[in-house]
């Protein structure tokens, strides 16, 4: 009985573990803490954070915040090595605010863009998806897709710098966003202080760490015969298929995709409302996705993240599907 309730102790964790990665997209304005100043300590003995409380009332502060600025360079990289699958946080599908996600079965090939928000002193020292301790000083990240722990290079398109993270935590559940890294790795690669950046993540196959080299970016030469960048995830599937190759010294540009339609005149379509409502450049881009001819609608380029928040709301006011940010 007494090893029956603990299984069902541990269960009820897991589940809880997994939707409990909805961490805050962005740090105080201006890199100031809106709570308390310098790194919150951990709760003492860590499993003082109680995962069954609802995830309003789980975390001592309301709002996340950032200690001072911090020396990175001597903070060692992990060193990608094949471990399990964690017992928690890897459950599939699981559903956190009305949106239902799948975790891949493999980390191995997946590659995607899009833009990197970053967590901090209000976590520190919480429990990650994997039941973890997550340290806001150690490279590491959450990703909604990815199995937990695996390994990625995440490099800022704007500026070339990467770094090596393990990801153990689900997150970020904002609808822009395809990973959240730690401060330390946010520091490491400039995410910090803006808060956002455009980044490529890139898993790594720990038999082959080598092969997840840093993308050629604005101010860096290409190497011969780039492949174009694409994605293994499936539910991103239509936005990256055809993605152009990255032209060097151009900078990374932000498009909002509002669809891909197999029948060309449902694109048109939507492409006249959005063109109506004067929202942005609107284009009707011709791709092929699995074999099939497909018409992409897409709006940009656009000046930043911020107009890609407001871009989408607005479109979901006017009842149209989900946009999803492509970066090329």
């Amino acid at each position: 009985m007494r090893r029956a309730a603990r299984a069902a102790l541990l269960a009820v964790l897991a589940l809880l573990a997994a939707c409990g990665g909805h961490h805050a997209t962005r740090p105080a304005r201006g890199g100031a803490s809106t709570s308390r100043g310098g790194a919150a300590p951990p709760p003492a003995g860590g499993w003082r954070d109680d995962v069954s409380r609802p995830q309003d009332s789980r975390y001592r502060d309301r709002d996340d915040s950032v200690p001072p600025p911090i020396d990175v360079s001597r903070l060692p990289e992990p060193v990608p090595k094949a471990e399990p699958r964690s017992l928690y946080g890897n459950k599939s599908p699981y559903t956190v605010l009305g949106q239902t996600y799948r975790v891949l079965p493999d980390a191995r090939g997946y590659v995607e863009r899009g833009i990197a928000s970053f967590y901090g002193n209000k976590f520190h020292g919480y429990k990650t998806s994997n039941l973890e301790d997550y340290d806001m000083y150690k490279f590491t990240a959450a990703s909604k897709v990815l199995p937990l722990p695996s390994y990625a290079r995440v490099t800022n398109l704007e500026n070339g710098r990467s770094v090596i993270v393990r990801v153990n935590d689900r997150g970020p559940f904002h609808e822009n966003r395809i990973i959240d890294l730690s401060y330390a790795a946010a520091v490491k690669i400039g995410v910090w202080p803006k808060g956002t950046g455009l980044v490529e993540v890139r898993a790594i196959d720990p038999a082959h760490p080598d092969e997840a080299s840093p993308p050629a970016v604005a101010g860096r030469a290409a190497p011969a015969a780039a492949p174009a960048v694409v994605s293994t995830a499936a539910v991103r599937q239509e936005l990256s298929a055809g993605a152009a190759v990255p032209v060097p010294g151009a900078k990374p540009t932000i498009y909002l995709q509002v669809g891909a339609f197999a029948d060309a005149g449902n694109a048109e379509r939507v492409a006249a409302r959005l063109r109506a409502a004067h929202l942005a450049p609107v284009q009707v881009v011709q791709a092929e996705i699995n074999g099939r001819r497909v018409s992409r609608v897409r709006l940009g380029p656009l000046a930043d993240v911020d107009s890609a928040d407001a871009l989408t709301a607005r479109i979901e006011d006017m009842g149209l599907p989900h946009p999803q940010v492509a970066v090329d």
